[in-house]
């Protein structure tokens, strides 16, 4: 396992224990950035105006295609040492 990937799943653990929540929006960048370091671009059809949470997930998350799986990863590592 490389030292990118052990810091990664590292910080996917320590998101659930933050110490305060995060706002929405930081929300949504760290499920974008997450589902782009584990599944890539995102794929299908938007969801309807209907379902906004899933909307607003879709949205946030074709916001950061094209970035590689390891930047994502990088991004991610740094977004949550930035709320510990």
């Amino acid at each position: 396992m490389s030292k990118l990937q052990a810091a990664f799943d590292k910080a996917v653990a320590e998101s659930k224990q933050l110490p305060e929540k995060p706002d929405n929006a930081t929300l949504l960048k760290i499920y974008s950035l997450y589902k782009q370091a584990t599944e890539g671009d995102v794929e299908g059809k938007r969801p309807g105006f209907t379902d906004m949470v899933g909307r607003a997930k879709y949205d946030a998350w074709a916001a950061v295609k094209g970035k590689s799986k390891n930047d994502a990863m990088k991004e991610y590592v740094d977004l949550i040492e930035s709320l510990k």
